[in-house]
């Protein structure tokens, strides 16, 4: 790639940067916050949720609005948002402001991001540039969160309202810069039959509803009626949008998409395996924190090896895929993160830093070799006019999968942990070995699934040259457009 194409995709990865390590940041500084502005424990907990909510509910809809308005006007629009949203969280002086910030800082996410990813991938080429630039991608996404866990750490010692100004300086430096590399942008053609308008307020309400419920799940049964009512009535949305797109002259979501099992096993994976990582990492986390006594610093230092996927997703893993496909690579990463976590179930009450350390170091390969690959997969195929439509699909899974992966392990953690006010070590470090059992047979169900692909692409076209199946994901190839070739601009 040229300089003008690296410095598109800088900027875009720096998006997705900034969104990961928002999130670490916040994660850690949690303690302080609630501290320093006196809040309960269930509001402390919203802060954290809001955002989720924010992301999964409308990350949908946002993928689809790039598309339909504009690529370039909904990064830039939706970045300025972001920014000014994580601003106005370092002023807050209640736990209701954060809440609010937070939500909208979601919201301006779930635009934002598979704004970046359909800028990526309608405007590299086809096959191992674009392969190279979706992998760079992923791994950036996944280095900032794992980066952002030790910058949280050291930003919370100066203060905590500096875990909110510090995205707002990197997210005006990228403002600045995306002006100036995005190339602007012909409008998309009105669609015919006007903006869904119905479709987009019933997948608004499916979501958050759906996603209300799955975050309520660590709540085990206090509140279950709640719980249940909104993940019912969510469904219900869900089943309304399906008949509304139905009948839609210009539906939201054309619902042909999902008849293309490559992208919906690849969303399903990504699902599965990034629910299993957050899910496991949570974990870790209080093992660390609470059951070792380990500081927010020290417990980010040694979780900091996971991140070691953001120097091999965009070095090895797209050597591996041109070499073996995309459907092999995932199957692979699926293995390690079932031997990863495998590893950690007998965790001991004394364990060392190096006994953890192989399943940290596999777990972060595992991550590099998967994610990548299952981005490409989740897009490749699928027409330029709806790549935003498939980056929607993606992060909504994504987004789904961490909340289904963090409520699950808390929901078996606090249902395994005996009651009471004084709970001995042992009967502790088993509730832990309890809730690790979840990543577990997340990434048993993705293994399974990716072999499904693995399968299906073996029994693709069997006379087709081996140069030809290198770039293959869990489905069929469409065509891209190259950053500065004549039609990248009308895309």
């Amino acid at each position: 790639m040229g300089a003008r194409a690296w410095a598109l995709l800088l900027v875009l990865c720096g998006t997705i940067f900034l969104e990961g390590i928002d999130v670490a940041m916040l994660a850690v500084a949690i303690p302080s916050i609630r501290a320093d502005l006196g809040l309960e424990t269930g509001t402390a907990a919203w802060v954290m949720s809001a955002y989720v909510l924010g992301y999964a509910g409308f990350t949908l809809l946002g993928g689809r609005a790039a598309d339909l308005l504009g690529r370039r006007r909904m990064f830039l629009f939706w970045l300025t948002v972001f920014l000014l949203f994580s601003g106005l969280g370092g002023f807050a002086t209640d736990g209701w402001m954060l809440i609010v910030a937070r939500f909208v800082t979601g919201v301006s996410a779930a635009f934002m991001t598979p704004a970046a990813l359909s800028l990526i991938t309608t405007s590299y080429e086809e096959g191992p540039q674009r392969n190279k630039a979706l992998l760079v991608f992923a791994g950036t996404g996944a280095g900032g969160f794992s980066l952002g866990l030790v910058i949280g750490g050291l930003l919370t010692e100066l203060g905590w309202r500096w875990v909110f100004f510090a995205p707002v300086l990197l997210a005006g430096a990228l403002l600045a810069a995306a002006v100036r590399v995005i190339p602007a942008q012909p409008a998309p053609p009105r669609a015919k039959g006007g903006f869904d308008t119905l479709g987009a307020i019933t997948a608004a309400g499916a979501m958050l509803l759906t996603a209300y419920g799955i975050v309520r799940l660590e709540h085990g049964l206090v509140g279950w009626p709640l719980t249940a009512g909104a993940v019912a009535a969510g469904l219900l949305l869900v089943g309304t949008f399906v008949a509304v797109e139905r009948r839609s002259a210009a539906p939201l979501v054309r619902l042909g998409i999902f008849r293309m099992s490559s992208v919906v096993r690849a969303d399903l994976g990504a699902l599965l395996f990034v629910g299993a990582f957050f899910g496991f990492q949570f974990v870790v986390t209080l093992y660390l924190q609470e059951l070792r006594g380990w500081s927010s610093l020290q417990t980010a230092v040694a979780l900091v090896i996971m991140g070691c996927d953001a120097i091999l997703a965009p070095t090895l893993t797209p050597k591996l895929v041109e070499r073996f496909g995309n459907a092999r690579v995932i199957l692979g990463g699926f293995v390690l993160a079932v031997v990863a976590y495998g590893l950690f179930l007998p965790v001991g009450m004394d364990w060392t830093y190096m006994a953890m350390l192989p399943t940290l170091f596999l777990a972060g390969v595992a991550f590099a070799l998967a994610y990548g690959p299952l981005t490409i997969a989740a897009t490749d195929g699928v027409a330029a006019s709806e790549q935003g439509l498939a980056g929607g699909l993606l992060h909504t899974a994504t987004q789904f999968g961490s909340a289904v992966g963090i409520s699950a392990v808390t929901a078996v953690y606090g249902l395994s942990k005996p009651e009471g006010p004084a709970t001995d070590a042992e009967s502790t470090l088993t509730a832990f070995r309890a809730a690790l059992t979840v990543p577990v047979v997340m990434v048993v169900v993705g293994l399974v699934l990716s072999g499904v692909g693995v399968w299906g692409s073996q029994g693709r076209r069997p006379g087709k040259r081996r140069s030809e199946r290198r770039g293959e994901s869990y489905g069929a190839s469409s065509g891209g457009a190259a950053v500065g070739s004549p039609s990248s601009s009308h895309q």
